[in-house]
């Protein structure tokens, strides 16, 4: 492929390069760019390769910290590379603007292009996925071990509902088995991603018990901050529970809101329905079936739920075989 070249020969020329992703970090965001500056440090340890982010998640530290902030300088001149982040409004780190050229890895519906050199996969089941394949396409001049590998596995595990999204191809099953063959550790990285404490179990309990379902059956949840604080639950840990609903029969779609002290961060996930369209209208946006949205009230959640509704009852209304 064409731009994998590119983005090699561009690697190549800069001797300082700045990585960056989208706030709100996850699984992939966080992975890609640790596992990308790995792979070009473990290659070219001449060259300044730079990760700096204040924006973090809890669940993820496990994987160690960034780098420390440093001078503006620094960034000019520098090659920009952004990671899993489909939109320039929504990288984290803003000082991306000052680096010289820009580079833009990514697997979201491309809605808002931006860089100098623009490779996007809308296919591909995670960002982390892409920097396996781009490992994998220059193996011969390209290092990598364990550590980076297990960067870049936690991505394709996390942003891939461990393997079991519609987003999982051929291709996603032998980049992962590629990087598990490199000595990555599944026992101890499922456990820090999956244990949870006793009051994260009592909160299950919650959500089935306050769990909605309009007529078409989307089913939707809202947690307060005191629901929050009841459970001990961060907002990475509230917000995950939508997969707790992802399993109705006859419920495509599933939201959850997570109340902020500015605003409510939204949670679409389905199963054959496109929501991305629907997140766009709330200030957001992602995947076909998988997307994040803001809003400001609960009048203005219940909207959002309402137009959910109506998608999920065109959708069954003009398909079949939806289960």
């Amino acid at each position: 492929m064409q731009i994998l070249q590119q983005i090699f020969d561009k690697i190549q020329e800069y001797d300082r390069i700045m990585l960056f992703r989208h706030v709100r970090n996850d699984g992939d965001c966080v992975g890609a760019t640790k596992g990308l500056k790995a792979i070009l440090s473990l290659t070219w340890p001449e060259k300044q390769v730079y990760l700096i982010d204040d924006d973090h998640a809890e669940y993820l530290e496990f994987l160690g910290e960034d780098d420390a902030p440093v001078a503006d300088e620094l960034y000019e001149g520098a090659l920009g590379i952004v990671l899993d982040t489909g939109t320039d409004a929504r990288i984290s780190n803003k000082k991306y603007a000052l680096c010289k050229e820009l580079i833009k890895i990514d697997h979201h519906i491309n809605v808002c292009p931006y860089g100098d050199l623009v490779w996007v996969e809308e296919d591909a089941s995670s960002c982390c996925e892409m920097v396996a394949k781009f490992y994998f396409a220059f193996k011969d001049q390209l290092k990598i071990n364990t550590e980076a590998a297990t960067y870049l596995y936690t991505g394709m595990v996390t942003d891939s509902g461990r393997f079991r999204f519609s987003s999982v191809s051929g291709d996603t099953m032998r980049m992962a088995g590629m990087l598990l063959d490199l000595g990555v550790d599944t026992d101890v990285l499922y456990a820090n991603l999956y244990m949870q404490d006793v009051e994260s179990f009592k909160f299950k309990s919650f959500v089935y018990k306050n769990m909605k379902m309009t007529d078409a059956g989307v089913a939707y949840l809202y947690v307060s901050r005191a629901t929050m604080e009841k459970y001990g639950l961060s907002h990475e840990q509230a917000a995950a529970a939508v997969s707790l609903m992802d399993s109705i029969k006859g419920s495509l779609i599933w939201i959850i809101f997570i109340e902020h002290e500015t605003e409510i961060r939204v949670r679409l996930r389905s199963r054959f329905v496109t929501v991305n369209q629907i997140a766009e209208r709330y200030s957001g946006g992602g995947h076909a079936c998988a997307s994040g949205a803001t809003v400001h009230s609960r009048r203005e959640a219940n909207k959002l739920v309402k137009e959910a509704d109506a998608t999920l009852a065109k959708y069954k209304a003009e398909n079949e075989g939806w289960l």
